[in-house]
């Protein structure tokens, strides 16, 4: 399994702090508020975010007129349908479950890869993938009666987290020669745009000014997540394997559980406990180095 480098490891913890209490801080923006506008908010204030910490880092923003069908591709599959279904999905569920929902992508990613793309596991992975499967039915085990009277927004989280692993995968192969930062930011630029279309389509009778709660958490989605967690994802997408990637960042969905927990007083079990351990065995599974093989 691929080991990370000190960098890769400052990206994942930050990463995992970031986007593991943006659940309910989510769940609150959408709670009385037009969810699809709430994204598209988001997106327009984080791209001069991005933009300007690409100007910064001297990131050249090009590519190529003939990467731009390959770049719209990674998008769809990265961006377009996780952000429509995950934030409709926030809505009827509890933030701490349509987190472990969305992050059943590993599951998926390694499925994919091994079906799809000819990429089979080492036992490592597998004992990751399966700690974190166990762990998200441990996380799910007090809500599956709840769930089942929510089929819509389970199915949408579950499309979401499909989706994602199989964009995860074309990101790792992709030949794109632009630097990862700047497909960042034009696969925000095109998700803005549809995310404002839908707005304007299924919302705007509904729009309104934002309260003070719903403006602080589009804020902290600006900045924290278009602005750093896409671009930091993007990176480490780019330059681990698929499920190193995945798998390494399996403390988000614990995080936002016991956020979510502590913000909006959703119960916390043993089974949660218990599946703490098991995304600890998961992320260990992928980034502890392997030994060196001796004669």
């Amino acid at each position: 399994m691929h080991a990370l480098s000190r960098q890769q490891i400052v990206l994942v913890a930050v990463l995992t702090i970031a986007w593991g209490v943006n659940w309910p801080i989510m769940k609150l923006g959408v709670t009385g508020y037009p969810p699809l506008t709430f994204r598209a908010l988001s997106m327009w204030l984080g791209l001069p975010v991005l933009g300007a910490a690409l100007l910064l880092m001297k990131v050249p923003f090009h590519v190529p007129r003939k990467d731009w069908r390959e770049l719209l591709w990674l998008a769809a599959t990265n961006m377009f349908v996780w952000h429509v279904c995950i934030i409709l999905a926030i809505r009827t569920l509890s933030s701490g479950r349509a987190a472990i929902l969305g992050y059943t992508m590993p599951i998926f990613s390694a499925l994919i890869g091994a079906l799809f793309f000819a990429t089979p596991l080492a036992r490592r992975g597998w004992l990751g993938v399966g700690a974190a499967g166990v762990g998200v039915v441990l996380l799910l085990w007090h809500e599956l009666t709840h769930l089942a009277g929510r089929p819509w927004g389970v199915v949408l989280a579950l499309v979401a987290a499909a989706f994602w692993a199989l964009g995860t995968q074309n990101l790792r192969r992709t030949r794109l020669a632009a630097p990862a930062l700047a497909l960042s930011f034009w696969m925000t630029v095109m998700t803005a745009v549809v995310m404002a279309v839908l707005a304007v389509a299924f919302e705007a009778p509904q729009w309104r000014l934002p309260d003070a709660t719903v403006t602080w958490a589009i804020l902290y989605n600006a900045v924290m997540i278009f602005g750093f967690a896409h671009a930091a994802w993007t990176v480490l997408a780019k330059g681990l394997p698929p499920v190193a990637s995945t798998l390494s960042v399996m403390m988000i969905p614990v995080l936002g559980v016991f956020s979510g927990a502590w913000w909006l007083r959703e119960p916390v079990h043993w089974q949660d406990w218990t599946a703490v351990v098991l995304m600890m065995v998961a992320i260990g599974s992928v980034l502890w180095p392997a030994r060196a093989s001796t004669r």
